[in-house]
């Protein structure tokens, strides 16, 4: 240690104590490896050779016919079912449930890598073939409900031969999602349930809903709303919301819905709280989504930006363009980690209120960032970018769309700000 003044002794030397004492450094045996478990590394790499002798096949063999620039992409659906199937009867589409409701128990992290790797391959229909964070997917929030419902509502939706909606967002309650005006009444051993639903994605072709309602106008989000399990037959279909991404949401009118009252998820009161303690791992999955679109974008433009002359030499040769992506792979390290370490602290049970900022923190700057990227390999591309047929434009659709879906960046924002004590 060097030399300290003492405050007693006038400028005299003083020896500072360090807790290590044998010449070693300060901190020499923390551990923090950032390393990927193997197990996780041999399930990447199963999951690869999945997508490779499964779907990129069926990818290759409908493009054209189901996103070309004139086609209707929802008359994929029973193209996506059965790559929902191939991919649950192969263990990858549902890992993160119990084995008990058919999947493996897979930790965030794990079910994290799969989604990105799923994106980075550039593949529509490899983003179907895992659960998150589509919510056409078996969400956790079904495990809440009573064991002898599980063989109607987990278990058909786990294995893909089902899919559900998550029916939270209203016409006058969007980021504001406790403001739902959807009300549910007992009646004897029924509940009934009246309101709308809107921008639902997958409502057209659920087979059931997850459906919020205020069940205590009073207590609202602290006690008086309520999330319940509804058939399909129980509410009707509006008007599908065509929006700017290859998926579209729909409205879902609920005029007297009555379910039984074993149908709710967890308890009555608690469905607003029961939402949120999964949002956490929800903004890893959205953040790993982005994350591998932004690696999908990066690696296209490179390799358009090599293979591509102007005036005599490579694209890539320009600064103006090689910048650009230089930044973009700056982003996406960035994106990495932020995406990594919270799913970490998921997976260690750390308390979910003290995640929220670092979950909302990776959910703002990973579809931010990741829309910057996309734009910028775009740009690289020039005119051919602006192509529907080309590789990089539906994807800047599909980025702009999360930069508002779960979560606008905006409340995001307001999240973190209130971390800070603003």
């Amino acid at each position: 240690a060097e030399p300290a003044t003492s405050a007693t002794g006038l400028g005299q030397p003083r020896r500072v104590s360090h807790p290590a004492t044998d010449g070693r450094r300060i901190g020499q045996d923390v551990s923090m490896d950032f390393s990927i478990p193997a197990e996780l590394t041999e399930l990447r790499g199963a999951f690869a050779d999945f997508l490779e002798r499964e779907v990129r096949p069926l990818e290759q063999e409908y493009t054209r016919e189901y996103w070309g620039p004139s086609l209707d992409p929802e008359a994929a659906t029973p193209l996506i079912s059965q790559v929902r199937r191939r991919s649950a009867d192969a263990g990858f589409y549902a890992p993160y449930l119990p084995e008990a409701a058919g999947g493996h128990g897979l930790s965030v992290l794990g079910t994290t890598l799969l989604v990105e790797d799923a994106a980075a391959s550039g593949m529509r229909l490899a983003m179907v073939a895992v659960a998150p964070p589509n919510p056409a997917g078996p969400s956790t929030l079904l495990l809440k409900l009573p064991a002898h419902l599980w063989s109607t509502y987990v278990l058909p939706v786990a294995t893909g031969h089902q899919t559900m909606c998550f029916a939270l967002s209203e016409p006058e309650a969007g980021s504001d999602a406790q403001s739902i005006r959807t009300q549910a009444v007992l009646d004897g051993d029924e509940w009934v349930i009246n309101g709308t639903k809107h921008y639902i994605t997958n409502g057209a072709d659920a087979n059931f809903a997850i459906v919020f309602a205020v069940t205590d106008a009073q207590k609202r989000a602290a006690g008086g709303i309520t999330a319940f399990v509804v058939p399909r037959e129980q509410y009707r279909v509006g008007q599908i919301q065509y929006n700017m991404s290859d998926s579209h949401p729909a409205e879902l009118f609920f005029d007297n819905a009555r379910v039984p009252a074993d149908h709710v998820i967890g308890e009555v009161g608690m469905g607003f709280l029961e939402a949120m303690s999964f949002l956490n791992a929800g903004r890893a999955y959205i953040g790993a989504q982005a994350l591998g679109l932004a690696e999908f974008c990066l690696t296209s433009a490179a390799e358009h930006t090599r293979s591509r002359t102007a005036f005599g030499k490579p694209l890539a040769k320009f600064q103006g363009v090689s910048f650009p992506l230089a930044r973009s792979k700056v982003d996406i390290e960035a994106m990495r980690w932020l995406v990594y370490h919270l799913a970490w602290r998921v997976d260690t049970h750390q308390d979910a209120l003290a995640i929220m900022g670092d979950a909302s923190i990776t959910k703002y700057a990973t579809t931010e960032w990741a829309y910057e990227v996309a734009d910028r390999a775009l740009q690289a591309y020039g005119g051919m970018g602006l192509m529907r047929e080309g590789p990089i434009e539906r994807v800047l659709r599909h980025l702009r769309m999360l930069r508002v879906v779960e979560g606008a960046s905006e409340v995001q924002l307001l999240v973190i700000a209130r971390t800070l004590g603003l």
